[in-house]
């Protein structure tokens, strides 16, 4: 996050990433009006508000203990309110120094308190640290309402940007000057006093709501187990995660020879592919598909009808059409219509593609002896199957070849050869779980560029998925800061007798949350506000998705693959059997996505959201208006689309799509000279990876690829060029 922009644009803390779990605005601790809270805790010994004496300032996590959470973060609102005061109170007239760059620096030991809060809230939580994320969510809100409708604030920075031209200011001091001017502006500023305090109401009790929907969710997703007493029902399940889900059993307190499987994807997805027990699919497909959707007290359709209809209150406050009209307008895609276009393109040849897919799946189940057309529970089961018999290649073949730090290697690898990273596993430095592992990073020259977490498995106090972090991000201004970043997964444990084997998509995203690590370690601008993944959210994911590419090459396969008992590299027909499946079972992938995709926008087009009525038959009537197959169902139905529901996608996880249009172009700038030529290379850090939010980004992409990018590759990669209906 971060500092006094992330409190102003009320945009809430960015987690890039396959998953988002974020606050829906603010950052920070206060009472609508201003008015501070204070816990009763002496903060005098916390370890969050004291200097931290660890090397290259990392937090303290040996010593932070979780009471220390809330007064930390309410002792950061008090300096934050003090610094903001400072600001308005000076006698001077405004000028770029004392008012934007004052903003710029104000705020900071509530963002470190912060940073540290919610990646651990993400990552390693328990119920006393969910308890501080609740109480403290409206508490978030109120600050970004009190600093972004401060009137005084607000007449200093629009002095400033009405004389902005006759400043003398550089590219990026005017590019921090317009946001932040614009900032005030989406967070109300030029309200009424009435619609204010409307305004307020609505953050607070958005803030509220949203932590709740995550918390539902997660309490679902833990609640459920799947005990399996028959190792005939385990099917061709691999040894390694046999073993884990006897572990979890015994995790359970089952004493028997027994297996239990949960709803972490880890444990879902395989149950799924390799179950030959139809009814015990069906059983674990319907539990993570009714998530939220159970009519219990964990239910979230009346918490997500609510948010939609606040979203639509706080966009008409603001002079919107929609919410998604409102959100999109600071994004490239700029407007619904132009996010719309790009989808219908698109759909028509993923679900023609989708059909033909499930023509092949129905044949082999028919071959099997079942009575019965494909189901949802049946997909994964059957598309490998297919996949054996149409390319001899069986996925868990691959896995010993995907070891977890033999992957994480891979990565490294890759950012060496392109940027001439080099990277220094540190056991001195403190972490949240010991699960994780730290890396000081290196650049070119030697000199030190980064430190970076990776937390590596799933447990119950992680939420699902897999992201990014900045614990601190990168800034010249006010002394030179290096990034401190994070990378979070969800990758199945190593047991006694296993290191931990992934798949090849979980391979796939190592290298997508290292690229993000990426944007936030060579991030190279001036102010913090504007550096590394501080982009539209239509931006955030090209880096990332661009390095999934490099991946799947068979000269990094090379690099990396080898077989975790023997050493072996991957075997060249393994590699030539993954390029002939490449684009296999892209219908799917492609229609579950965009189906959650149309249903974001969906909900957040409407312009009066009691026309939801209720959040399941307004999904139905969605995906009929789409065509959407029920074979197939969105990849995050409304009951746990945390994307959206509690995180910051809300009318934009359409970003990965637009995303994709833009990183499947520019690999072809790799593949048109060579997957590491090193001009092309410089250029792609120069123009994507260093320059964070400074400038827009499309003018950062055309910088980098002389032209604006084709869809013909996304199209390509996908399989879908002329698959029309």
């Amino acid at each position: 996050m971060t500092r006094f922009m992330g409190l102003i644009l009320a945009s809430g803390l960015v987690l890039a990433g396959c998953e988002q779990a974020t606050q829906e605005t603010g950052s920070a601790a206060a009472k609508t009006g201003g008015e501070v809270t204070t816990d009763e805790t002496d903060t005098a010994g916390n370890p969050l508000l004291a200097d931290w004496d660890t090397p290259f300032g990392v937090p303290p996590f040996d010593l932070i203990e979780d009471e220390h959470y809330l007064p930390a973060l309410r002792e950061g609102i008090t300096r934050t309110l003090a610094e903001v005061d400072e600001i308005t109170a000076n006698p001077d007239a405004a000028t770029f120094a004392n008012t934007i760059e004052a903003m710029e620096m104000a705020g900071g030991d509530l963002n470190r308190v912060s940073n540290v809060f919610f990646a651990v809230n993400s990552a390693h939580s328990n119920d006393s640290i969910r308890e501080t994320a609740k109480v403290i969510a409206p508490e978030l809100s109120a600050l970004g309402d009190t600093i972004s409708l401060n009137a005084e604030l607000f007449a200093r920075v629009h002095a400033i940007y009405e004389q902005r031209e006759s400043l003398g200011l550089s590219a990026e001091q005017m590019r921090l000057l317009t946001e932040s001017h614009k900032g005030f502006i989406r967070s109300g500023a030029n309200l009424d006093e009435k619609s204010k305090e409307s305004l307020k109401k609505i953050n607070t009790e958005l803030a509220t709501l949203t932590q709740q929907f995550g918390e539902n969710l997660l309490n679902e997703t833990n609640d459920f187990e799947l005990l399996v007493d028959d190792r005939a029902d385990l099917g061709g399940l691999p040894a390694n995660l046999i073993e884990l889900a006897a572990e979890e059993a015994k995790r359970r307190g089952h004493d028997c020879e027994c297996w239990a499987f949960t709803l972490q994807r880890p444990s879902i997805n395989p149950f799924l592919e390799y179950s030959p027990n139809r009814e015990l699919r069906k059983k674990i497909y319907m539990a993570y598909a009714m998530r939220g959707d159970n009519d219990n007290e964990a239910d979230n359709k009346d918490i997500l009808a609510r948010i939609a209809t606040l979203r639509a209150e706080r966009a008409h406050l603001m002079g919107y059409e929609s919410h998604a009209h409102f959100v999109l307008e600071d994004n490239m895609a700029e407007t619904p219509d132009r996010v719309y276009a790009l989808l219908d393109q698109v759909w028509t040849p993923a679900i023609a593609l989708a059909k033909k897919e499930r023509a092949a799946l129905q044949e082999m189940m028919d071959a099997d002896g079942i009575d019965d057309q494909v189901r949802g529970w049946d997909w994964r089961h059957y598309t490998e199957k297919v996949r054996k018999a149409r390319y001899d290649l069986d996925q868990e073949a691959l896995r010993p070849y995907f070891e977890v730090t033999a992957v994480r290697d891979g990565a490294f690898a890759v950012a060496n050869k392109l940027f001439g990273l080099t990277f220094e596993k540190r056991d001195d430095l403190p972490i949240w779980h010991p699960d994780q592992e730290v890396f000081e990073v290196f650049d070119a020259d030697g000199s030190h560029l980064a430190i970076l977490y990776m937390d590596w498995f799933a447990r119950e106090s992680k939420r699902g998925g897999a992201w990014m972090n900045a614990l601190r991000s990168q800034r010249k201004f006010g002394g030179v800061v290096s990034p401190v970043i994070t990378n979070n997964f969800n990758f199945p444990a190593p047991t006694a007798d296993s290191p931990s084997l992934i798949s090849y998509g979980d391979a796939e995203t190592t290298f997508h949350e290292f690229g993000h690590a990426l944007n936030g370690m060579l991030s190279d601008v001036t102010y913090e506000s504007l550096s590394g993944t501080n982009t539209p959210r239509d931006f955030v994911e090209f880096p990332s998705q661009v390095m999934e590419n490099w991946m799947g090459e068979p000269e990094v396969l090379r690099l990396f693959a080898r077989h975790y008992e023997t050493g072996e590299p991957i075997p060249q027909e393994f590699i030539d059997k993954m390029v002939a499946s490449a684009k296999f079972n892209q219908g799917f992938a492609t229609v579950e996505y965009m189906a959650a995709t149309y249903l974001d926008l969906d909900y957040h087009t409407l312009s009066h959201p009691a026309e939801i009525g209720d959040p399941r038959e307004f999904e139905n009537k969605a995906m009929d208006t789409i065509g959407l197959i029920e074979e197939i169902i969105p990849r995050y139905r409304s009951g746990y689309f945390a994307h959206i529901f509690s995180g910051g996608y809300s009318s934009g996880y359409y970003g990965y799509m637009w995303s994709e249009v833009l990183d499947a172009d520019a690999f072809q700038a790799f593949k048109e000279t060579s997957l590491f030529d090193q001009e092309t290379a410089a250029k792609y850090r120069e123009h994507i990876l260093a320059k964070g939010g400074s400038e827009p980004g499309m003018d950062l992409y055309v910088a980098f690829r002389g032209r604006e990018p084709s869809i013909d590759p996304l199209l390509d990669r996908r399989g879908m060029a002329g698959n029309d209906e």
